[in-house]
């Protein structure tokens, strides 16, 4: 590799910032993500979620049942440059029974954007998804959104951030009122105070009016217990809570934002500083040890597959992860699980369901492979084909359910969307350890996966199913001697299940069942992730 060539992927992999967003339903997670998009120059006009039914679908949303109900099911890739960056930005599901996809478009992500309802704080599945962040230590970013609706107090919003999620957050501005009285932010590096206008509809990019905090239409706006507040907390922030770059990118800090994205009050603030806060790609475990994404050849690994976007085409991508070097149209990589040499022709950028065909791309971006039934989740594809990345993890399911295929005569059908899906990461495919493979048990992180599986199935494989949901609640991998394991008492409701692989799996009605297990047979290990 020449030395200018090795420049160009330097500069190139340093100006990526790929993120994920996350949020509890209803916090504002698509509305900010529209936004970005618009002050990204990606979109002319975004959508209003308030009218949502009767406007637009939002940019990210593909599938019937998202458009159909105006929430996001599926992780989404949109890609779009800000300020000489090249900005990734995984859209992950906001409902409230997210899937595993969620989680796993996590372990693509260099870090993540919080997004917080300013009347509610942190909620239950906010707190889902921190836990993954924090399992893979990726920093993130703090938007504490509707801040033009009646909010919590501002310093007890930033002490349930601290005690909640153990992380210091540092306030990077400061919101002017809220509600009705919402004007703006202050900035705290220039202690600038910046005005919106609240006649400007919320499609476009709103201007806004830089001034001070003696601007005299503050005072006039805020009531004197608000003003004085202000001030004071303004005050007591700066003494106390100073951002560190090393203490956020241990996940030990949290910068902190506050705006509206319906209303557009603070979002090109908090993406000007995203874009220079961010981390760049990082590098990557493998069997081989660590991957460096700027000093190592071409590799990258596949975190999700999804077939039938189009469903007039039957057409499968897998979404890759560029975790090392330059990736060129038509290269041939190794694809270490089969030992294949791969020519990858024709390779997808992605804005949501928007496809172009790419050349080029480096570490950071994600791209699409279209059509390898050969790819897998956690499959690695690299120039030199010598080593794997570690393995994407398998999250334990809640929900469990057996399907059963209501037109015996679509059987081949029914395992093959069966199998697709599952391939997909939609859910988790368990049989009974006792007998014949027949009706597949589902398991899956949120109910609402049920749903996508069953409407897909009809949708897209002309298949009627009925679930049968079961008690259980807890499913966790068994692992220990064999002796041992045939010894456990299988019954009182423990029900014995297998996964596609064959390796056993317990599934326990709740955690004290789970527990009493545990304590019991201490020789065995009983797994919520393998």
């Amino acid at each position: 590799m020449s030395e200018a060539t090795t420049k160009n992927i330097v500069e190139e992999v340093s100006n990526r910032r790929t993120f994920a967003i996350i949020s509890h339903p209803d916090a504002g997670k698509t509305t900010l993500t529209e936004k970005l998009l618009l002050y990204g120059n990606a979109i002319h006009m975004a959508g209003s979620v308030r009218a949502r039914r009767n406007q637009k679908n939002a940019v990210s949303d593909w599938m019937k049942m998202e458009r159909e109900r105006g929430i996001s099911i599926t992780s989404t890739v949109l890609q779009f440059p800000y300020k000489g960056r090249t900005v990734n930005l995984l859209d992950t599901p906001g409902h409230q029974d997210f899937s595993e996809d969620t989680y796993r478009t996590l372990m693509a992500a260099d870090c993540a954007v919080m997004v917080l309802d300013a009347a509610k704080g942190v909620e239950a599945q906010t707190r889902k998804l921190f836990d993954v962040c924090r399992q893979r230590g990726i920093p993130v970013f703090t938007f504490i959104n509707k801040m033009d609706r009646p909010a919590l107090d501002v310093l007890e919003l930033l002490d349930e951030l601290e005690k909640v999620l153990g992380m210091q957050p540092v306030p990077m501005n400061y919101p002017i009122g809220d509600g009705d009285t919402f004007m703006g932010v202050y900035d705290r590096a220039t202690e600038d105070v910046y005005l919106f206008d609240r006649t400007v509809r919320n499609q476009t990019i709103a201007p806004e009016t830089m001034t001070t905090l003696d601007d005299p239409r503050i005072e006039q706006t805020l009531n004197a217990h608000q003003f004085d507040d202000m001030h004071t907390n303004i005050a007591l922030i700066d003494e106390l809570a100073q951002y560190d770059e090393e203490a956020f990118l241990a996940g030990e800090q949290t910068p902190v934002y506050f705006g509206s994205a319906l209303t557009n009050f603070g979002v090109q603030l908090f993406l000007d500083d995203f874009v220079e806060m961010a981390p760049e790609p990082a590098a990557y475990e493998s069997d081989a040890g660590e991957v460096d994404p700027d000093g190592a050849p071409f590799s990258g690994f596949i975190f999700k597959i999804q077939a039938n976007m189009d469903p007039n085409h039957r057409d499968s991508v897998a979404y890759m992860r560029i975790v090392s070097g330059r990736f060129e149209r038509n290269m041939q990589v190794k694809h270490p699980r089969t030992g294949k040499m791969l020519k990858l022709s024709r390779p997808y950028s992605f804005f949501a369901d928007e496809r172009k065909v790419v050349d080029e791309a480096f570490a950071g971006d994600i791209i699409g492979l279209p059509g390898n039934k050969l790819y897998t989740i956690g499959d690695t594809l690299s120039a030199s084909g010598s080593f794997n990345f570690a393995p994407i993890p398998r999250f334990a399911s809640e929900h469990f359910g057996r399907l059963i295929n209501l037109d015996m005569g679509k059987a081949k059908n029914f395992n093959k969307g069966v199998d697709q899906l599952e391939t997909e990461g939609a859910m988790q495919v368990l049989y009974d350890a006792d007998a014949m493979r027949r009706d597949p048990i589902l398991a899956v992180v949120g109910v609402l996966q049920f749903e996508v599986v069953k409407a897909r199935l009809e949708d897209e494989y002309n298949i009627k199913t009925k679930l049968e949901m079961l008690p259980q609640r807890l499913a966790r991998w068994v692992i220990g001697p064999d002796e041992l394991v045939e010894k456990l008492p299988w019954r009182m409701g423990v029900l014995r299940v297998e996964d596609n692989e064959g390796r056993l799996v317990a599934l326990f009605n709740s955690i004290h069942e789970l527990n009493y297990y545990a304590n019991k047979y201490p020789e065995i290990a009983f797994r919520d992730s393998i």
